[in-house]
């Protein structure tokens, strides 16, 4: 009884919500010095201090973990977030010398456990990874796209323009570069002196590869978080009916208990 009546109180402590902010505060502390150490001058006058400060950021998410472990036991393993506290803390506790002096960079992972402490970051996250399957399709359909226009440019600009269009890879270089709109009108016009009417092409392809594919892009994405808007409205109306449906029973029983009494004090005829 004792051992589960402290594992009710480290629980009450991990979830309220000023320990969150706490945590919140530590890895946005713990970013900060991070930011610090990538300053030589800085580092070189409070390196102490800042490395300091850094083992004591990570001696907390340690102890955060540890009595997450200790409160949820083998259902700590079941949340992905959960999963996601212990990789980054993990990484952090590797040795960072000899072969491993490279994984001090990732270091800064760490504050990346701002999605999984803060819930709206979360909400996002969760509905970019719902998203994930749509966004796929829509990966493969540009990628088809971009293929057939590259075999259609290396057949018409190959002799044109060899240095944009000389090969299919050069050509899908090219039209990778042309889609995300970056100095697309300068090949355009190198190839247009050659072959006047090639800006139907560009002009085509621009249209479908940016504004009609990459847009379905946005509109998986926003679906799908509105899916887990949706899904975690109803999740919460679940609570409050729970929550009002165990209220409605203690009312009741009380009122049967006070129907008791009362109808024990009534006098017997």
């Amino acid at each position: 009884m004792t051992r589960d009546r402290h594992r009710d109180q480290v629980r009450q402590l991990v979830e309220s919500k000023g320990f969150q902010n706490f945590i919140i505060s530590v890895i946005v502390f713990n970013a900060v010095t991070l930011a610090l150490e990538t300053s030589s001058s800085i580092l070189a006058a409070y390196g102490g201090v800042l490395h300091a400060l850094d083992y004591s950021a990570l001696a907390i998410f340690v102890l955060e973990l540890l009595a997450k472990f200790y409160v949820y036991r083998r259902n700590f393993f079941r949340d992905s977030w959960n999963m996601f506290d212990l990789l980054v803390v993990g990484i952090a506790l590797v040795p960072a010398a000899g072969p491993f002096a490279v994984l001090r960079a990732l270091r800064v992972l760490r504050v990346l456990r701002l999605i999984s402490v803060v819930p709206s970051m979360r909400k996002v996250v969760s509905g970019l990874l719902a998203a994930v399957p749509g966004m796929a399709s829509i990966a493969a359909l540009l990628g088809l796209i971009v293929f057939v226009a590259g075999v259609m440019s290396t057949k018409m600009f190959s002799t044109v323009s060899p240095e944009n269009f000389g090969d299919l890879g050069t050509s899908l270089f090219t039209l990778f570069q042309v889609m995300t709109g970056e100095a697309w009108p300068d090949i355009a016009k190198d190839v247009m002196e050659q072959v006047p009417m090639a800006w139907i092409f560009f002009v085509v392809y621009i249209l479908v590869s940016s504004f009609a594919v990459l847009n379905l892009f946005i509109a998986v994405v926003v679906s799908a978080m509105e899916d887990q808007l949706r899904d975690d409205l109803l999740e919460e109306e679940a609570k409050q009916t729970e929550q009002q449906a165990v209220a409605n029973a203690e009312i009741l029983a009380e009122l049967r208990a006070l129907r008791a009494e009362v109808a024990a004090l009534r006098p017997h005829p």
